[in-house]
């Protein structure tokens, strides 16, 4: 009975271990997939990218824990980002910094380069005028660069997910 056991056991071990894994078809096939909903979503202007980590102008990076994200829905900037860095003219107390909502200025895009697309686009939050350039990859992740008049510039990582928008 205990060989009987043993023998039942190392069977479900060994079967939970077999993981199935994709042929570099079926990768290819995810990954085009992949690239053409995120172009999909930067034609329709509406995306979210969802912020991991942040490289300060000065200091070292580092991982963002909370929740932060850019979002851009048609002419709308709703920036959620986590601001470290010399401030030279801002109102008391730091202002909004990065956290806000408004229209976005320009918007411009450049295509030339197969595997990504860069996004430029500024907007005026009211204390501050601020530069965004978006480098977004086929698979997904993303570059943002944020060039701000009154404070220090900041670069962050992150990830488009193509499903992650519009959440009602």
């Amino acid at each position: 009975m205990r060989k009987v056991l043993i023998l039942l056991s190392m069977l479900v071990l060994f079967s939970a271990c077999g993981t199935a894994r994709l042929t570099p078809e079926q990768k290819r096939e995810q990954a085009a997939r992949t690239a053409q909903l995120v172009n999909q979503r930067l034609d329709a202007r509406t995306y979210r990218i969802s912020v991991d980590y942040m490289y300060p102008l000065r200091g070292r990076g580092r991982a963002v824990t909370d929740n932060y994200s850019l979002t851009v829905d048609g002419n709308k900037v709703s920036s959620h980002l986590p601001y470290f860095g010399a401030a030279y003219s801002v109102p008391y107390g730091g202002g909004k910094a990065l956290v806000f909502d408004d229209e976005i200025k320009d918007y411009s895009e450049d295509t030339s380069r197969a595997d990504r697309r860069r996004i430029q686009f500024s907007t005026d939050n009211g204390e501050d005028f601020i530069v965004y350039t978006v480098t977004v990859f086929d698979n997904g992740e993303a570059d943002i660069h944020v060039n701000c008049r009154n404070r220090d510039d900041i670069r962050y990582r992150g990830t488009l997910y193509p499903e992650d928008f519009p959440k009602e």
